[in-house]
């Protein structure tokens, strides 16, 4: 037995945990991103900084921000590793709650160690503590029950015996994998225990890879074998599963055409010549087409959310074969379940199926994809007074090296990097579209770089960004510049919430409070002088032509570069599926009374159950 404070066996404990990677075993969790503050700084901080030269400690800028990274190191490191992190109680504590929700969307690990109010409850009420008069033992800590797959609060240094492991299985686990969340309060963290040398023994854990049931599989392999026209559909759960060298196998084997989903963008490389391309809302109208002809959806690691159903028009009443380690997604819509990781199952289905696909189908998948290359090469040409989003993304993939780690979120970029964005290798590609969280791209990709920099990859991470996610969230590039982790930032102005302002006018409605051009009077940020401020460095370019030097010149720089271009505010990628939205059913604009026709109609081919 050893007798030490709560804090310390915590981080003890922490740095006992390993994984299994590539054949290497390395630490489960290789970081904490921490902001110190009132209920974790003389706790778990002072635990931490005597664990300094065993774990690195990030200093953050926002707890949000903090959140965002942990869950773009996540993303980069395909769910093996899971970084820690530390919040002080109240505001800190709460800030990091959309994080949080933003890992859960995308089932991705996450170890919240909050600060918490006094268990004695003797010098309440404290400072950022908010009192619920008729339940006490409710702290703002409460809130985070809503977005994490494991809660708990620790009254008692000996809980933290089976907490940590509960804790720790539940983000290994790869049907319950998700943020996790460990409340701390102040005096528990200070108070000694004797704990067992045992519990800081050194675990290497591997991250299991269920099998599904025979007749799941039988039931699967029998669907495959009858149809003519299938249609494999790669989601995220494809990288977590590093599945993709058996899912080209499949296809090239049983010649069955790929399509991709957001969080599956980069499951296969564009030279291949079965993958189509995107589907759904934000996807491409000859992918969609494709969709429409097949006569079997065979969705890999996908939770199916509306922008890859098209709100649940695209899929019809085709059969929908869905492998998925969780049963709540694989069993969506009536969809035939198998239940098992993705990698285990597809190599299963690839030494089992016997039936090679007609050629006429694969040819006609070809068809399309060129006509998505046509689709962006028009794209490209397109005349315009200022870049468009389109142009942007498409120059910026021609300079990219195959090793470049592209990242976007919320707002236009994402439907443009996923019709325009051309992969040249595997999983290097993240886009933020389960929780579709303004401010992930510049956070995330800070976490995304300390994973690049982990893994030795030579290339650079290029994050995209609108002005309106920059003005949520930007101090970040302090913090990749303060703990010096390249990586390049460019910077669309369009001068608002120009994709939200076309949902409006789109839908019948004004553009309003949208788009800060709406006053001309009003002042426009320096996004040049504000990045610069941070210590980036920061270029202001006009043209797709000048973007592209600059990348070339900087793609070796042990600086945060940040490019900031004006951008059309309202040329925009045109395709994709329907998409529901919350029109009114009642209006006196016409606008919008059509907008309404067209969503009922819309709503005739939604499938429903």
């Amino acid at each position: 037995m050893t007798q030490m404070t709560t804090a310390a066996a915590i981080v003890r404990w922490l740095l006992a945990q390993k994984v299994i990677i590539n054949g290497d075993v390395d630490p489960y969790f290789p970081g904490v991103f921490a902001i110190f503050g009132h209920g974790n700084a003389l706790g778990l901080g002072d635990a931490l900084s005597d664990a300094q030269k065993e774990i690195p400690t990030f200093r953050g800028q926002s707890e949000e921000g903090m959140g965002l990274a942990a869950v773009g190191y996540a993303k980069a490191m395909r769910r093996q590793q899971a970084m820690v992190v530390t919040t002080s109680i109240g505001p800190g504590a709460l800030n990091v709650v959309t994080a949080a929700g933003t890992a859960l969307a995308n089932r991705l690990p996450m170890l919240v160690l909050s600060g918490d109010t006094y268990q004695s409850r003797n010098p309440d009420p404290v400072l950022q503590q908010v009192e619920h008069f008729g339940e006490p033992s409710t702290t703002v800590n409460d809130a985070f029950r809503a977005v994490v797959r494991y809660w708990d609060r620790i009254t008692t240094p000996s809980q933290i015996l089976t907490s940590l492991p509960y804790a720790l299985m539940t983000m290994l686990d790869p049907a319950t994998c998700g943020p996790v969340f460990i409340g701390l309060p102040q005096d528990i963290q200070a108070q000694s225990f004797d704990f067992p040398d045992t519990f800081f023994a050194e675990t290497v854990h591997t991250i299991p890879r269920p099998r599904a049931s025979a007749d799941e599989t039988s039931k699967a392999i029998e669907l495959i074998e009858k149809s003519h026209k299938p249609v494999l559909v790669a989601g995220g759960g494809v990288h977590y599963s590093l599945a993709e060298s058996e899912l080209v196998k499949l296809a090239a084997k049983f010649n069955i055409p790929i399509v991709e989903t957001m969080a599956g963008k980069a499951s296969v490389s564009w030279s291949n010549p079965l993958l189509v391309g995107p589907l759904g809302v934000t996807g491409s109208d000859p992918v969609n087409t494709l969709i429409a002809e097949s006569d079997l959806i065979i969705a890999i690691g996908t939770r199916l959310q509306d922008f890859t159903t098209g709100s649940w028009t695209l899929f019809g009443e085709k059969t929908i074969i869905a492998i998925n380690t969780a049963r709540f997604d694989a069993s969506k819509r009536r969809a035939v379940a198998v239940v098992g990781d993705a990698r285990e199952v597809i190599s299963e289905l690839t030494s089992s199926l016997s039936a090679k696909k007609s050629a006429a189908w694969s040819d006609r998948a070809l068809e399309l994809k060129r006509q998505c290359e046509l689709d962006r090469n028009s794209r490209r040409e397109l005349s315009s007074d200022l870049p468009t989003y389109a142009q942007v993304v498409i120059a910026t993939n021609d300079m990219a090296r195959p090793d470049d780690y592209v990242l976007t979120a919320a707002g236009g970029l994402p439907g443009e990097l996923n019709n325009n964005w051309l992969t040249k290798s595997i999983a290097t590609f993240d886009c933020e579209y389960g929780f579709s969280c303004m401010g992930y791209e510049i956070s995330g990709a800070f976490g995304a770089a300390i994973a690049q920099k982990e893994m030795k990859k030579s290339g650079r991470v290029i994050a995209m960004t609108g002005d309106g996610s920059y003005l949520m969230l930007s101090s970040d590039i302090y913090s990749a510049v303060l703990h010096d982790y390249p990586l390049t930032l460019i910077l669309c102005d369009n001068g608002g919430f120009a994709v939200i302002s076309r949902l409006q006018t789109g839908n019948g409605a004004d553009s309003f409070r949208t788009m800060i051009t709406e006053n001309p009077a009003a002042p426009r940020v320096d996004f040049v002088a504000h990045a610069s401020a941070m210590g980036a460095d920061t270029y202001r370019v006009h043209t797709v032509a000048e973007l592209q030097r600059l990348l070339v010149e900087t793609q070796e720089s042990k600086k945060v570069v940040v490019i900031v271009i004006d951008t059309a505010p309202t040329t925009w990628t045109e395709g994709g599926a329907f998409w529901e939205v919350g029109v009114p059913t009642v209006s006196n604009k016409g606008a919008v009374k059509e907008a309404r026709e067209k969503i009922d109609s819309a709503k005739r081919e939604q499938r429903i159950f």
